[in-house]
């Protein structure tokens, strides 16, 4: 997979059905993969892997992969792949399906009407599949301040907070960067998302904490998560810079990362959201599972 795509074409082209089924480069890697370890991860984190990164492999023989890791999910994945995971044992840890895009999201009046409508539609088919998490975007800002957009938000969520919230499941915005990736996304800071979850003051209503975005964007990673931690539901990992591997390459220290993230109780998923460009791609993700297996 090339280190330039873009993942919101790599999420299309999942849903659409069009992702290749090649895998004769990928699975090897299962045969001659370390096994000092013998497998066994510690149990401290619960492990998942972002569907679209593994795009050129079936959901089925992803499913496989995270089972030989020791994932315990998929992120990203909606309701017509949840039997696939079911009948592999494995939890669908970050539902998708009712977010219109990632640039037209709830900061926005115009798209209410459609959001409220996904995701009224979406909330229960996520609870009776036996689900927790279900993605939300804020949208692009499109020349709108933090006030408007923070108001706008609050505004559209709470027509949907009652029903989240009789059905246990928690609605969690992705906070992205708007520096390299996600260019005018406005939920690009910590403080953003958490002054929204504030104003909504819901236990339905949660932060997706990726540590990639947030460190390109603002920094101070560690230090955030510690100040935050009440208000996140989930992470995702990446390498910066480039959003590849998550090793000696780059500049995060994920055992840190991850050590700071337990103290916290949290007890939640991280999954790892980065594009191998390796060519064992699956040796990769076994290595960022090993490295955040704190």
């Amino acid at each position: 997979m090339s280190r330039t795509q873009n993942r919101r074409s790599a999420i299309r082209n999942i849903l659409a059905g069009t992702a290749a089924l090649t895998t004769s480069t990928m699975l090897p890697s299962l045969a001659c993969a370390d096994t000092s370890r013998g497998g066994a991860l510690k149990g401290n984190i619960n492990h998942s892997v972002c569907r679209w990164c593994y795009s050129d492999l079936s959901l089925d023989k992803l499913c496989a992969v995270a089972k030989e890791i020791g994932l315990k999910a998929i992120d990203l994945v909606g309701p017509n792949d949840w039997d696939t995971l079911k009948k592999h044992g494995l939890d669908s840890s970050m539902c998708n399906g009712a977010e219109i895009n990632l640039t037209d999201g709830w900061n926005s009046r115009n798209y209410h009407d459609q959001l409220i409508k996904n995701y009224t539609e979406m909330i229960p088919l996520v609870a009776k599949a036996g689900y927790k998490n279900l993605i939300c975007f804020s949208g692009n800002r499109r020349g709108m301040d933090d006030e408007t957009g923070l108001n706008n938000s609050a505004e559209g969520l709470k027509n949907v907070m009652a029903l989240a919230e009789k059905h246990k499941v928690v609605l969690v915005m992705e906070l992205l960067n708007s520096k390299i990736n996600h260019k005018d996304y406005q939920c690009n800071r910590t403080a953003w998302g958490v002054e929204l979850a504030r104003r909504i003051g819901s236990e339905s209503f949660k932060l997706l904490y990726d540590i990639y975005h947030m460190q390109v964007d603002e920094g101070d990673v560690i230090h955030s998560i510690r100040d935050s931690h009440p208000y996140i539901a989930h992470y995702h990992t990446a390498g910066v810079p480039g959003r590849n591997e998550i090793d000696d390459t780059q500049e995060l220290y994920y055992p840190a990362i991850m050590k700071a993230i337990l103290s916290t109780g949290f007890k939640g998923y991280v999954a790892q959201e980065f594009i191998p460009k390796q060519e064992d791609k699956i040796a990769s993700l076994k290595k960022a599972v090993e490295i955040c297996d704190v």
